[in-house]
């Protein structure tokens, strides 16, 4: 992905250097200088605030951290992201509980407010990222990608913006499972007895959440009407075909978990990961239930290290960060655009999972709906 040249003067060294202080609250307070006057960190809206790209990069070299959560290493290829980010600028990335959901994620934003140890930027399912946007969690700041990225796909103000997605699909060891699910309806067969599961609890992931709505829609629901996916899954606990286990890598290796139901771009992922281990992983996104969703990026408004919060949102947006994600499976936000000028990497793409139908998502109002749908019904679904 090609890192922006910066826009203006680069960064001048407020006092003769640039230093990042800590406020007694415990947030950094990074200042930069762009010419104009001083600017914290923690406030800059772009990188113009920075003076330009080279005054972002000297700031978050001077932070020398991030800190992110949620953010396992298989999962739409983010080892690869963060090792580049790493050797790229020289900053060290703390991984915290890479499988923690996209309410814990929200949950350590409150929880550790004003604290060094608290989260810098946040990959949250679109619903957790309007909810936190809502709710004034996040910093407002956009990317210099923010006018390639469609309307549909961010806050206005810039308090989050999808990045990187893909479809629900379902996921299959062929060496296990003699004849692979084509559909949800499917799913429902009695030789699929203790073998389907989701990555996760959709109350709380947004994968498993994105796996309920893709089953509404096979089942006569629509965006505003989840309610027959989690009847769908009702069904699947009592006739036993659905297996109460969140399905990992770790499970999908050891068979725990022959049939899972999640995005594409991971279940493609395992494909690759263990056919070297015996495991034969067939991917097939489900025609009775299609249904994508993106996941989105967002920075902690009270983040610990603000300039580096900031560049690494540079880094995911530049050609660079967007190709990585596509080397992934999964679908980057940009990927029209830079198919468009010819910057994508084509082999990466040929390789996606074949999808006939157009994506549609749910909007605003239809994911909060489905939200306080599943919280209220989902226990009482899965636990008869």
């Amino acid at each position: 992905m090609r890192i922006p040249a910066g826009r203006g003067a680069v960064a001048l060294v407020a006092a003769g250097a640039l230093a990042a202080l800590t406020a007694a609250c415990g947030a950094a307070t990074t200042e930069v200088a762009d010419g104009k006057g001083t600017t914290k960190a923690g406030s800059a809206a772009s990188v113009a605030d920075f003076g330009g790209m080279n005054g972002l990069v000297q700031a978050a070299k001077q932070e020398g951290k991030l800190n992110v959560i949620a953010l396992p290493p298989d999962w739409a290829n983010y080892g690869e992201i963060i090792k580049t980010f790493e050797e790229k600028y020289g900053i060290k990335v703390n991984s915290e509980n890479p499988d923690a959901a996209s309410a814990d994620e929200i949950a350590a934003v409150k929880s550790r407010k004003g604290q060094e140890r608290a989260p810098d930027v946040l990959d949250l399912g679109i619903s957790f990222a309007r909810s936190g946007g809502q709710e004034g969690l996040f910093a407002p700041y956009k990317v210099t990608a923010w006018d390639k990225i469609p309307d549909a796909q961010k806050d206005p103000n810039g308090n989050w913006y999808n990045d990187y997605g893909g479809y629900v699909s379902i996921g299959c060891d062929a060496k296990r499972i003699k004849n692979c699910p084509q559909t949800f309806a499917d799913l429902l067969k009695p030789e699929y007895k203790g073998k389907v599961a989701l990555n996760g609890n959709p109350t709380k992931s947004g994968s498993a959440f994105g796996g309920v709505f893709a089953a509404a829609l096979a089942g006569g629901g629509s965006f505003d009407d989840i309610q027959p996916g989690i009847d769908f899954f009702g069904k699947l606990k009592k006739n036993g075909n659905f297996l109460p286990v969140e399905s990992t890598p770790a499970t999908v290796e050891k068979g725990e978990t022959p049939i899972s139901i999640d995005w594409d771009y991971l279940n493609a992922g395992y494909a690759d990961q263990f056919r070297d281990k015996g495991v034969d992983w067939k991917v097939t996104v489900p025609k009775d239930g299609v249904y994508a969703q993106y996941y989105s990026q967002a920075i902690n408004k009270q983040a610990p290290h603000p300039a580096a919060a900031r560049l690494w949102m540079e880094f995911l947006y530049s050609e660079e960060g967007q190709n990585l994600w596509l080397k992934g499976y999964s679908r980057p936000v940009l990927l029209p655009r830079m198919t468009a000028d010819g910057t994508v990497d084509k082999q990466s793409a040929a390789k996606l999972p074949e999808v006939k139908d157009a994506p549609k998502f749910p909007g605003e109002d239809a994911l909060g709906k489905a939200q306080k749908t599943l919280a209220d019904n989902w226990d009482k679904a899965v636990s008869r």
